[in-house]
């Protein structure tokens, strides 16, 4: 998750979500996109398959025992 061998800068992370949440820039104010340091980015091509949505929902259901719905 961290150290030397991380694969992102955690920074950036916060960085962008304070950047979205306060920012007077008219980027920052557009809804429901998926940023990455601070720029928008294209979903996973999975990210509007509901098919995919149920599959990953029952999996972690059964691997948290915990279900959402």
């Amino acid at each position: 998750m961290g150290g030397a061998g991380a694969s992102d800068d955690l920074d950036m992370g916060y960085q962008t979500q304070t950047w979205c949440a306060v920012s007077d820039n008219p980027a920052a104010t557009v809804s429901g996109q998926y940023w990455h340091h601070r720029r928008q980015q294209r979903p996973a091509v999975e990210a509007p398959d509901s098919h995919f949505q149920e599959q990953l929902l029952t999996t972690l259901a059964k691997l948290t025992h915990i279900s959402l719905f």
